[in-house]
């Protein structure tokens, strides 16, 4: 694969930070994820820290490309899923260690998704959204039952509110996992945060693969910086990855 990829992780106005982002490339297939250890809980640095460990020790475990690239997502969040309850034994329900996931298989001129919680992956092309994930969250649970409309998502009280995690409870959360989504020249995928989302429109993030004469790695720290400015005093943790799709 011809690709260029880049990842940042910004604490924002938060002491610490709890997302944890990585790449992990070869030349058969790249795999992107991002994961949030959710705000107020115990250990979310640590479930976030498990979280990503988790899918990187299942994805040197394949053989590339990977055959069964849907079962390959969906076991290996749940390999997650288990070990971060297993960090939970013994703390209150209401303190367990918890996260939002997003994962990105990129191999044979396809994309595989992969999101649990609020954490999200784009399909950027030409400047535009092509397509992006739909959060498990109460919000777009009211915009999908048509309660409230998209403009009134980012200022709803209940916007922080998810409806499942990685974490937490023993039963496997729900999971969204795509079917292969064919990929152009030039066309660029994006894992992000809440931090990085709710502070950008969706036309500001898709800006970032415009211009692919732009160093990535610099594009992605300048769109990264904007939505901490934006969200400031209050911004979050703010973290994504992103590979720009040259050629197999």
């Amino acid at each position: 694969m011809r690709v260029d990829y880049a990842k940042l992780s910004l604490a924002g106005n938060r002491p610490e930070n709890q997302d944890r982002v990585d790449v992990v490339a070869h030349s058969d297939a790249l795999l992107l994820m991002v994961v949030d250890g959710m705000g107020g809980h115990a250990h979310g640095a640590r479930a976030a820290e498990v979280t990503v460990n988790t899918l990187k020790e299942c994805f040197a475990e394949m053989t590339l490309p990977v055959f069964d690239p849907q079962g390959f997502l969906t076991l290996s969040l749940a390999r997650a899923h288990d070990r971060v309850v297993r960090l939970g034994d013994g703390v209150a329900l209401d303190h367990k260690p918890r996260a939002t996931c997003a994962v990105c298989l990129v191999q044979d001129s396809g994309s595989y998704w992969a999101h649990v919680g609020d954490s999200r992956v784009y399909l950027l092309r030409a400047g535009a959204v092509r397509e992006r994930t739909r959060d498990h969250s109460h919000v777009e649970l009211l915009l999908r039952e048509g309660l409230i409309a998209e403009t009134e998502m980012r200022t709803h009280p209940m916007r922080n509110f998810v409806e499942c995690c990685i974490g937490g409870d023993v039963p496997l959360p729900d999971m969204s996992i795509t079917s292969r989504k064919r990929l152009a020249a030039g066309d660029m995928l994006l894992v992000c945060t809440d931090g990085l989302w709710s502070g950008l429109e969706d036309p500001a993030i898709a800006e970032i693969s415009r211009d692919d004469k732009e160093p990535l790695e610099k594009a992605l720290r300048s769109l990264a910086e904007r939505a901490v400015a934006r969200n400031s005093p209050y911004s979050d943790n703010t973290s994504a990855a992103a590979v720009r799709w040259v050629a197999e």
